[in-house]
């Protein structure tokens, strides 16, 4: 029986958005207890790779909070698979550490996609993996773009 086949897709979608919830208000305690004690959590990019557990997510989170400064997050679509959830969105708000994004050193306002695949054990996340779109946060950081040098 896959992980999500126990679960209504209307289960699903409070597990996700209380998830989000959590995030959106930087409480990293019901952000932790939405996982599995072994949740394997992976954000690409991350100067932190992959991580496993309650203890690694609660350190990654702390960081990730006084990293970024959310305003809005747009629901784009969710697709639900048999033992999987696929979830896009449309984040904006404001870099405060680039470093959280391979970005040193720069700070400012963004808007960019992430993608999520989130796996559930009952009515826990044990797998939760997140791609943003650098190359949208680095072009709106100035990554990448040349000082004009006066002739």
């Amino acid at each position: 029986m896959s992980p999500t086949s126990a679960l209504t897709q209307e289960r699903i979608d409070q597990l996700i958005d209380d998830h989000f919830r959590y995030e959106a208000t930087d409480d990293v305690d019901a952000v932790v207890a939405s996982l599995t004690p072994d949740a394997a959590h992976h954000v690409v990019p991350s100067p932190v790779g992959p991580i496993r557990g309650r203890d690694a997510a609660r350190a990654f989170y702390r960081r990730l909070f006084d990293a970024l400064a959310g305003e809005q997050v747009t629901p784009v679509r969710r697709l639900y698979g048999p033992d999987f959830v696929v979830d896009e969105v449309l984040w904006q708000g404001r870099v405060i550490d680039g470093s959280i994004f391979l970005c040193d050193g720069r700070t400012g306002s963004v808007t960019f996609r992430m993608l999520h695949v989130f796996e559930f054990e009952g009515d826990l996340i044990r797998s939760e993996q997140v791609w943003c779109d650098l190359a949208a946060i680095q072009a709106q950081l100035g990554v990448g773009t040349r000082d004009k040098v006066a002739a």
